[in-house]
């Protein structure tokens, strides 16, 4: 049954795998219109990004874990929905406070789908032949995130920004439809076994308190949340190592170096590369002037070469050890890093670019052969906690990332909304922030390198 279905888990998989990068990537290079129609200042711009992100993140390892229990292919297809149906109602919010409260469920359903979209891949693709398999579905994320900043800058500049919401409604429920008429079968390793609730409850309250205090740094308040957080992670670690039926496999981080290391490159990386489009659509519109569809055609550059080189990578991480594709690609993404740490008011766009097509050259070797490297040193019926797993180190990172940048807004140009006046405050933003992610960067090359021989 499992050689029967891998082309339409394959297609499902694809799909999903396009569907929210590529609504994120319409999101950003629209977000100056949202700003200035819901009159929202760029801290709150940052939560309409971030309230997706908290909620994916709290939520992909417990899904992960109720996917193995109850299977992955029933999780999948509600979040599909849920999706759908939230991208819908986000394109009527009235206001930013709206968006954001929906934006939280929409993250819900697309936990559902990228916490199970790996696990479904890797349940029926034997390991000969499953570095292919992600490298077309890495490959099918960076087309969303090539596409995204083109379509949706076209779409906001000649439709208004809700024109985004509309178009991911009808990918979404193309992508229910599609799985609920011909994914057959259904992929479940542990149907007896127990849920940790309380495991979960601290997992989300810790990734809470960590992503609300990065947000309010560098309040007194800040401080006290990340500590909170901090104790939450402890408190989880000792209770996931004590109860019979983990949502996460302590274990996996202690005894499988492997699968350690591996997470640790992935969350840096996204760490480091996550708030890129955000920083680079605010810089373009506000310091370079440029509309909604230019910047598009500006940041488009970067995830073109990804969705180029991911397959290329992912194939060559079935021949040749994954460590030595994405310690490679990481290297090359540090650099890009720093050099955008130098961009001035007087940059040009061919210098934007290029720098760009580096970046996503170096994450295009990176991703794919990672994420194969997860993959394959767990055993299968973990396949479900380390899919979530591979999306929690992600959204963590992609978090992690917004909060260094809400925090560096807050210190160079305060709680208004950005406008060209506020443009050297947003240029000292722009460089420490890009400083910070090489410098996260070059410490993911040493994770990398670190992790060893997966075969």
């Amino acid at each position: 049954m499992n050689a029967d279905q891998r082309k339409p888990v394959l297609i499902v998989a694809t799909l999903s795998g396009f569907l929210t990068p590529f609504s994120s990537a319409a999101l950003i290079v629209a977000l100056p219109q949202m700003g200035n129609e819901l009159s929202a200042d760029g801290v709150t711009l940052g939560w309409i990004v971030t309230a997706y992100q908290l909620t994916a993140a709290m939520f992909l390892v417990p899904l992960g874990r109720i996917a193995d229990l109850k299977g992955r292919k029933r999780v999948f297809q509600i979040g599909a929905w849920i999706y759908a149906l939230t991208s819908l109602l986000v394109a009527w919010t009235p206001s930013s406070a709206v968006m954001i409260a929906l934006r939280a469920v929409q993250g819900l359903g697309g936990a559902m789908m990228f916490g199970t979209g790996f696990a479904l891949l890797a349940s029926v693709y034997p390991a000969e032949k499953r570095g292919r398999a992600l490298g077309i579905n890495v490959a099918a994320v960076y087309l969303g995130l090539s596409l995204g900043p083109f379509i949706g800058g076209f779409l906001t500049q000649q439709l208004g920004w809700r024109s985004i919401f509309y178009f991911t409604a009808m990918l979404g429920v193309a992508t229910a439809l599609i799985t609920t008429w011909n994914l057959k079968g259904e992929w479940a390793s542990e149907r007896e076994g127990e849920f940790d609730f309380m495991g979960s409850l601290l997992f989300s309250a810790t990734i809470v308190a960590v992503m609300l205090g990065f947000s309010l740094l560098p309040a007194a308040k800040g401080y006290w949340l990340l500590g909170a957080g901090i104790l939450g992670l402890a408190a989880f670690i000792l209770w996931e190592v004590r109860t019979r039926h983990p949502i996460l496999h302590v274990s996996l981080f202690r005894d499988n170096p492997a699968f350690a290391f591996s997470n640790l490159a992935a969350f840096l990386n996204y760490c480091a590369n996550a708030g890129v489009g955000f920083l680079l659509s605010l810089y373009l519109h506000v310091v370079k002037g440029l509309s909604p569809q230019e910047s598009g055609i500006v940041l488009v550059s970067q995830p073109i070469v990804m969705a180029i080189f991911s397959p290329l990578a992912g194939r060559l991480s079935d021949r040749i050890e994954p460590r030595t594709v994405a310690s490679l690609g990481m290297a090359c993404t540090c650099v890009a890093l720093f050099v955008l740490a130098t961009l001035g008011a007087d940059s040009n766009l061919p210098f934007i670019v290029a720098t760009l097509m580096v970046l996503g050259f170096g994450f295009a070797l990176f991703s794919s052969p990672n994420a194969n490297a997860i993959m394959s040193c767990v055993d299968r019926e973990l396949y479900g906690v380390a899919s979530g797993t591979m999306g929690t180190m992600r959204l963590m990172g992609q978090m992690l990332s917004m909060g260094i940048i809400m925090s560096l807004i807050a210190v160079f140009i305060g709680p208004v909304q950005i406008t060209p006046e506020h443009g050297a405050g947003l240029l000292q933003t722009v460089r420490a922030a890009f400083l910070v992610f090489g410098t996260l960067c070059f410490g993911g090359v040493f994770a990398s390198l670190a992790r060893g021989k997966v075969r």
